[in-house]
């Protein structure tokens, strides 16, 4: 098994709308805004070698939408998979599967692009795309809070296409050998939770929008993005119970500045983050 971390650039999001009920007198000496209280993200994807299979989770913002859309949320820094996937020696036509965690535009919108006649195309030519039905329908009947975050041709054009494969919503499966899934309902529904679980006995948790960085670690640090927060609150210690065993770490999609780390609890019980690990240390 190989891991690759897949960083394919950063937008801009309102700092009070990703840290929720927490004072900016105390988010903002953590992660500080600019002068429009926006704060910078890192839109982070994770590539696995594992056996016969290339495994992508999640995709970025993509470059189908128009200026309009784009203004709101400042992308740059982009990077394009070809040149992600060039440093590691291999294609977009290598990749054989594409793990949607959800269909919010941040992790979707890179799975589909424009050919040079402007038609719409899979960005992995020879890639399944994986979610289950009802996030699909979840996403497709969108409420009107969360209808601006599902744009239907970031994911709809997947299933007309005939590569968009349903997954049995069941208590642990197992995508693969070394890979399975739990789903989550507070931030939105059914939202995927990959845990790769790796040769040296160690479990990679990759969170998604559930713990977005390091600093949503803290039971209160919850997005106001999230649709049921007190479920989110539920989700978030279930996972802190999994992760203080010293073998599970954390992959963090959205977080500047660490992509992987780990929990530890102070003397008095808090779980807090213990620090920033590499991939290669963990494998």
């Amino acid at each position: 098994m190989k891991l690759n971390i897949i960083e394919t650039g950063k937008f801009k999001l309102d700092g009070g709308a990703m840290f929720g009920v927490v004072p900016k007198r105390m988010w903002q000496k953590m992660h500080p805004a600019d002068e429009n209280n926006l704060c910078t993200w890192q839109m982070r994807c994770l590539l696995i070698e594992d056996e016969n299979r290339k495994i992508l989770i999640d995709t970025g913002f993509g470059n189908k939408q128009d200026e309009r859309f784009r203004s709101h949320f400042y992308p740059h820094d982009n990077i394009s998979f070809e040149d992600n996937f060039a440093s590691v020696g291999l294609t977009k036509e290598d990749i054989t599967d594409v793990i949607l965690t959800h269909f919010h535009f941040d992790h979707v919108g890179g799975a589909l692009e424009y050919d040079d006649k402007g038609n719409i195309q899979p960005t992995f030519p020879n890639a399944k795309y994986w979610t289950n039905k009802i996030h699909y329908n979840w996403a497709y009947n969108a409420n009107a809070r969360e209808a601006a975050s599902y744009l239907k041709e970031n994911f709809v054009p997947l299933l007309d296409m005939g590569i968009l494969e349903f997954i049995d919503i069941e208590e642990g499966i197992s995508f693969s050998k070394n890979i399975s899934l739990s789903f989550v309902n507070g931030h939105t529904e059914a939202m995927m939770i990959p845990y790769i679980h790796l040769p040296s006995g160690n479990t990679l948790i990759y969170c998604a929008d559930l713990i977005p960085s390091h600093h949503h670690i803290p039971l209160p640090y919850i997005m106001a993005y999230d649709m049921k927060p007190l479920e989110v609150l539920k989700e978030k210690q279930m996972l802190h119970e999994k992760a203080l065993d010293g073998k599970h770490f954390l992959f963090f999609e959205h977080d500047l500045d660490v992509s992987c780390g780990y929990l530890s609890k102070t003397e008095n019980g808090k779980v807090i983050y213990g620090g920033s690990t590499q991939l290669n240390s963990i494998y």
